[in-house]
């Protein structure tokens, strides 16, 4: 598996930390159209799983979609950034360029990022994204279970077993055919609190 070593370069950039402590909000429909990022990628998911340095154990899971618009499905997740506009856990404007930021956030010197890319046809991204609308927000620690449950709903991933624990998520969709893996690591200090800022958001 190749391995990315990077430095974080987000000082100053308004953000929060992420975790398995996600609330319902409700961005307004002008900030969703505003924001919505429609790329040139061909149609993919990637899971993201945040894993401790130290025991290897995983701590948060996330599922990039990239349908007609790139977004990410952050069940239970704090992080958010004023690029982007969220919707209960599905956070909208997820460009390449905010991708970087929110692995380079949360990979710091005790958390690394597996980040796992499926290449899927344009159906199966539009039901992962329809599928991220419906879920609603997501309790604490839920986390993997609501992006497993997600998965295990689309065409060819009935392997897919609905768990409470990333690291067993990560270990199934790794084993769908033409997944391709990276580790992300950084070397940042654990103390990320200057950083914690949101964008204003209307609250359910």
């Amino acid at each position: 598996m190749p391995k990315i070593a990077r430095r974080a370069f987000i000082i100053g950039l308004p953000l929060a930390v992420a975790g398995c402590a996600g609330a319902g909000v409700w961005a307004p429909d002008d900030q969703i159209e505003r924001v919505a990022f429609r790329g040139t990628e061909e149609p993919f998911l990637k899971l993201l799983t945040v894993r401790n340095v130290g025991t290897g154990n995983g701590a948060h899971t996330a599922l990039l979609i990239n349908a007609s618009q790139r977004v990410l499905f952050d069940p239970a997740g704090s992080w958010i950034s004023s690029a982007l506009a969220e919707r209960n856990d599905l956070l909208y404007g997820f460009s390449p360029v905010e991708e970087a930021r929110y692995t380079s956030y949360h990979a710091r010197s005790s958390y690394y990022i597996v980040s796992q890319y499926l290449p899927v046809p344009a159906a199966t991204a539009e039901q992962a994204f329809a599928l991220a609308r419906e879920a609603g927000p997501v309790s604490k620690s839920m986390c993997t279970n609501a992006t497993s449950r997600l998965l295990r709903q689309l065409p060819g991933m009935d392997s897919i077993r609905q768990s409470f624990f990333p690291e067993a998520l990560e270990r199934r969709f790794g084993a769908l055919p033409g997944v391709v893996t990276e580790m992300i690591y950084e070397d940042d200090d654990d103390d990320n609190r200057s950083l914690r800022d949101r964008a204003p958001r209307v609250v359910l």
